[in-house]
């Protein structure tokens, strides 16, 4: 008599559907679960799949959740937790060797879909200076500032320290809203101003500053919020 567990065969089909047509068809927590499967080898792991996508909320908030709080939830070790960890940086990694061969002027999805990766799932607001050269290429990327939930304090001076560093012809901004609200306040247009101002002492052309969030993400080239600088025509 045959008393293999049911759940071995479940996840025989899981990984031949993703074998066959990838994580096209699949639910959040079927993918997940096809990912825990590696981390639980012994065990139905579909109610743990399902228990974290009701606690993030979606397969994204599961990735952009930290290890500690991935854990609380019943049955996630640090193994699985590791694991989805290691996913989401992987992600990161991925995303950044894709923007570095571009010319960002014309490839601004590249930074877009890094941006969001790095930093919109963040529970406090951090700062990120992409560093470019004068074929608008990526030379590097540093977040140079994290603050709290609604505030990182930038210093132009870290920025203009990090450009020379690099010897950096121009430069993107990034930064996030961990509210999910793109829309940039105030102090947002401010900061902007005077990080142009500041860039424009030694020459350095800022190309855009891009806020992201969970629900969408705002480009200040795109909505013509860039202040004028001789630096940018």
């Amino acid at each position: 008599m045959d008393d293999q567990p049911g759940y071995l065969e479940h996840r025989k089909r899981l990984r031949e559907r993703f074998r066959k047509n990838g994580t096209e068809g699949m639910h959040d927590y079927e993918i997940l679960e096809l990912l825990l499967t590696y981390a639980i080898p012994r065990k139905d792991v579909k109610p743990f799949a399902k228990d974290l996508i009701k606690r993030f909320g979606s397969l994204s908030g599961v990735l952009d959740a930290g290890q500690k709080e991935l854990e609380e939830v019943a049955h996630i070790g640090p193994i699985s937790s590791t694991l989805i960890r290691l996913i989401k940086e992987t992600c990161g990694i991925y995303l950044a060797e894709k923007m570095r061969n571009k010319d960002l002027l014309s490839s601004p999805q590249a930074v877009l879909d890094f941006a969001r990766v790095k930093l919109a799932g963040l529970p406090h607001e951090a700062f990120m200076v992409i560093f470019l050269n004068t074929k608008n290429k990526v030379l590097d990327y540093k977040i140079i500032q994290e603050g709290t939930v609604d505030r990182a304090v930038i210093y132009p001076r870290r920025m203009i320290e990090e450009a020379l560093a690099r010897h950096a012809a121009g430069i993107i901004l990034v930064h996030n809203h961990p509210s999910g609200d793109s829309d940039p306040s105030p102090e947002d247009k401010q900061l902007t101003r005077s990080l142009v101002e500041a860039a424009r002492t030694i020459d350095l052309r800022v190309l855009d500053h891009i806020i992201v969030g969970k629900e969408g993400y705002c480009s200040f080239m795109e909505s013509r919020l860039m202040p004028v600088s001789e630096n940018s025509r």
